[in-house]
């Protein structure tokens, strides 16, 4: 009894632990500022994250902080979100066709395209979510759009160096050990043979018993 006791009060406090730090987190990437093209649709990214579950969990989109241009639920962990009706015909705003349902039932998406962006839409977009089940709480995270007439192209020439001199420093380390183990080979194979031929005229000398050889030599007869 006391071992059921100790696991439930360590359950509910792994529970407590995760609605304060992980009941429910918004965020639209690591990339503060997106750029796009003046004429192109963009996709303003937007993630929740929930560890205590959903119910009619209210997402709304802020433009400069003050500026409704969103709004929608997601009714539960197994519902896409959806906007709402007042929203479904937005022309300048809609939620991407092709989103899925959270793969986990903890992460979902509720991105928005801005459609047809020009100079004015520049700004900040703030994304929020409110969860009944949190008890309201509202949490948010924004981002920077930055409509521009053209993409700055990204000058590679600094890269390139830096890989190629990388690349050559690699080669060349590669090279060295190539010739120094080349080097060690041919001098183990020089070795080998010079004490081979050494070996050898000294198995010559003792079979024809010259001096120097290890065979007895006669001692001369005395007359």
């Amino acid at each position: 009894m006391a071992g059921v006791c100790l696991w439930l009060a360590t359950a509910w406090t792994g529970l407590q632990l995760c609605s304060l730090a992980l009941g429910l987190e918004v965020s639209v990437g690591k990339v503060p500022v997106i750029y796009t093209r003046n004429g192109t649709d963009v996709l303003l990214p937007c993630t929740f994250t929930s560890c205590i579950g959903i119910e009619k969990a209210n997402f709304s989109w802020y433009r400069n902080h003050t500026e409704l241009i969103f709004k929608g639920v997601v009714k539960n962990k197994d519902s896409k979100p959806e906007p709402y009706p007042e929203f479904r015909e937005w022309f300048k705003y809609m939620m991407p066709p092709d989103i899925a349902l959270s793969k986990d039932n903890r992460e979902f998406n509720i991105s928005l395209i801005l459609l047809d962006a020009d100079f004015s839409d520049s700004g900040k977009y703030t994304c929020h979510v409110k969860n009944p089940k949190e008890k309201n709480a509202m949490h948010n995270d924004t981002i920077t759009l930055k409509v521009v007439v053209e993409l700055e192209k990204v000058d590679k020439t600094l890269t390139i160096i830096i890989v190629s001199v990388v690349g050559g420093v690699i080669g060349l380390l590669i090279l060295i050990m190539v010739v120094k183990k080349l080097t060690l080979f041919i001098l183990k194979k020089m070795r080998d043979k010079k004490e081979c031929l050494v070996s050898s005229s000294a198995n010559d000398n003792t079979e024809n018993g010259l001096a120097g050889s290890k065979g007895e030599q006669k001692t001369p007869s005395k007359a």
